[in-house]
């Protein structure tokens, strides 16, 4: 539980400001100044893995596979994919409740809108990846720390083209990351509960 004390502390420290903290000023005039074509093209093609398709094809076949040896792939896949949508929802209110505006637009490298904090590209992908990763660890996956190594770098890398093309400030991105992990956490915590339960 401690991913959900950092998202409270994290929290404290952004609604009480509103503003950008120093890190995240940093952040963002380094990403504004180090800029190329080919460096923000590269960012931008990441960064759009981290919503829209990508993560739930990836979360599907994670549910598909992680239930295929009782045949309960479709089972498992939907609830793969509705711990994802439970996830982003959290993120959403959280987003709404919060109301941080981003940083300026005129330092945009791509589209975003509305608020924020956490960000959601960052969360969807942590959330996607944490996902396949249980997959894997519910089937014994000998791949799991190629694996780890892969999902944890795209998870990174979504999450830092969020500052580097400047429409998030780096808190944004750990609050993200914190989301995610505190809602699988959560959910895992929640399943071994109810896996451990006597039947009757």
């Amino acid at each position: 539980m401690s991913a959900v004390a950092f998202v409270a502390l994290l929290l404290v420290v952004v609604v009480s400001g509103r503003g950008p903290v120093p890190p995240d000023a940093a952040a963002h005039t380094w990403s504004v100044e180090h800029r190329n074509h080919g460096a923000v093209l590269t960012a931008r093609l990441v960064t759009h893995t981290g919503t829209g398709l990508v993560p739930y094809v990836l979360v599907l076949l994670a549910g598909l596979y992680a239930g295929r040896p009782r045949d309960r792939g479709l089972a498992c896949a939907a609830g793969f994919l509705g711990c994802l949508i439970a996830g982003q929802l959290t993120r959403y209110l959280v987003m709404v409740a919060v109301a941080r505006p981003r940083p300026p637009v005129a330092d945009f490298a791509t589209d975003a809108s509305r608020w924020s904090f956490p960000s959601g590209h960052t969360t969807t992908a942590a959330l996607a990846a944490g996902l396949v990763v249980a997959a894997l660890l519910i089937r014994g996956s000998r791949r799991l720390p190629l694996a780890l190594a892969l999902l944890g770098g795209w998870a990174v890398a979504v999450g830092l083209t969020r500052v580097y093309l400047g429409v998030h400030w780096l808190t944004d991105v750990l609050g993200g990351w914190l989301v995610a992990t505190a809602w699988l956490g959560g959910a895992g915590w929640a399943l071994l509960r109810a896996g451990r339960r006597p039947r009757e």
